[in-house]
């Protein structure tokens, strides 16, 4: 019997060429390995980076969107100042 890991969203994030993707899939255990092809929620196939420092790249916006949208979680807003 396989093993079910806790998924406490529809979608993953994946560091790859600069910034950080969301996908549909769930995360593999350690992550996807360096240079592994991905789609991202964006359309961009993107190159993983498994490295920490990838991490604190920035968020892709369009798959920042799409993942909200899986979620069913609106996109926060921000209030304006004057």
């Amino acid at each position: 019997m396989g093993e079910s890991r806790y998924r406490p969203h529809p979608f993953s994030w994946v560091p790859g060429d600069g910034r950080r993707h969301a996908i549909g899939e769930a995360r593999p255990p350690g992550g996807w390995p360096d240079e592994a092809e991905i789609t991202a929620l964006c359309g961009d196939d993107v190159h993983a980076d498994n490295s920490t420092f990838a991490w604190f790249w920035p968020t892709c916006p369009d798959c920042n969107v799409a993942a909200h949208r899986l979620a069913d979680v609106p996109m926060p807003t921000h209030p304006k100042h004057p």
